[in-house]
């Protein structure tokens, strides 16, 4: 198995356990807090099970196909990529937090935390787009 491999399995590896962890946490954090509603909490999961792990299990798969990762900024690409999914975790995190304990926030607060998501949302857009455009390119190449 190549080292690239082994990285990208441990972080498939690693974006699972968040993502079990963030649906735990969504069950229970809600339950503790008697909340019924809809939060942001409760899609935490699935990101982190699709755009995580599974991502980055396709992507074992299409580096032994196409070799895509010896381009230049593959790296870059998935850092940057990284960086945008767990940032906008991070962001729906906060949002649910709030919303399960009914912050009463300023109309100010509540526009920083959807901008500073939506950074993290386009980052995570911009990655996926440079990481398909990469992968078309290897495709085209083999």
């Amino acid at each position: 198995m190549k080292t690239i491999q082994k990285k990208w399995i441990n972080l498939s590896i690693l974006y699972a356990i968040l993502g079990l962890a963030s649906g735990v946490f969504y069950r229970e954090f809600t339950k503790w807090n008697g909340f019924t509603g809809i939060s942001s909490l409760r899609v935490m999961h699935v990101h982190y099970i699709v755009l995580g792990a599974l991502m980055f299990l396709l992507l074992i798969t299409l580096e032994q196909s196409f070799g895509f990762s010896s381009q230049k900024r593959s790296g870059l690409v998935l850092a940057l990529y990284q960086i945008g999914l767990n940032w906008t975790e991070l962001l729906f995190l906060v949002r649910g937090i709030c919303t399960v304990k009914a912050m009463n926030l300023s109309s100010a607060a509540n526009a920083a935390i959807s901008g500073i998501a939506g950074i993290g949302h386009i980052l995570l857009a911009i990655g996926l787009v440079w990481l398909l455009f990469l992968i078309k390119k290897s495709i085209a190449k083999a």
